[in-house]
């Protein structure tokens, strides 16, 4: 999984945190450098992200597949309702988020499924949180 996740990333995974966030109006993927000096993994961060936000709002999930080696759970469902769904990416301090938005029940659901799969990946439990808010 972690040279899965370098090569589909551009990025140390040991050198960053991710977050995954449920929300009412759907979730958001969150990545931090975790060196705040750490100009070169932040900037790797933020070019991943916004490569992100641009797949997953063509229903591209081949980096998670990459990442992952399995589809994760509500990709299927992510593919087919991804013109109700906005991929937004956001700079942040420390790296980037993406936000993802629904008023698609059925969307929601699924991205939530994603998104709470994201942590279930053996050795990054301690790396990755799962925030619902």
């Amino acid at each position: 999984m972690k040279h899965r996740g370098a090569t589909a990333m551009g990025f140390d995974q040991d050198k960053a945190t991710h977050h995954f966030r449920l929300t009412a109006e759907g979730g958001a993927i969150e990545v931090s450098v975790n060196d705040s000096a750490d100009e070169a993994s932040r900037m790797a961060i933020r070019v991943h992200l916004k490569e992100i936000a641009g797949e997953l709002a063509r229903g591209n999930f081949a980096k998670p597949f990459a990442t992952h080696g399995e589809v994760p759970p509500g990709v299927t469902t992510m593919q087919q309702r991804k013109n109700a769904m906005t991929f937004k990416y956001e700079e942040t301090p420390e790296g980037g988020r993406v936000k993802i938005t629904t008023s698609d029940p059925k969307a929601k659901r699924a991205l939530h499924e994603f998104l709470r799969y994201q942590i279930r990946e053996p050795g990054l439990v301690n790396r990755m949180g799962l925030i619902e808010s």
